[in-house]
């Protein structure tokens, strides 16, 4: 009996679940990308400003991927600044 496995595709906002709630994401919309809110919203949420689909390009994963390592590395300077 052969197997067959579905591989089902997920979504940035679902990779991003543990720190969606955490993390101001007009803020990183506007610093990383230069866009408004309303843009990450809409790619968080898998459409365009249209209501048609439209994910985060591969480029933009990238820009995102690279605007989350920055603000790790900004709250662990932040926090190691306590005293």
């Amino acid at each position: 009996m052969m197997e067959t496995t579905i591989l089902k595709k997920v979504s940035v906002k679902q990779q991003l679940s543990d720190i969606l709630l955490d993390i101001s994401w007009a803020k990183v919309a506007q610093k990383y990308f230069g866009k408004s809110s309303s843009w990450m919203y809409h790619k968080l949420d898998g459409i365009d400003g249209n209501g048609k689909p439209g994910e985060f390009s591969s480029e933009e994963k990238e820009q995102l991927k690279g605007g989350l390592y920055d603000l790790s590395e900004r709250i662990r300077r932040a926090a190691e600044s306590i005293q």
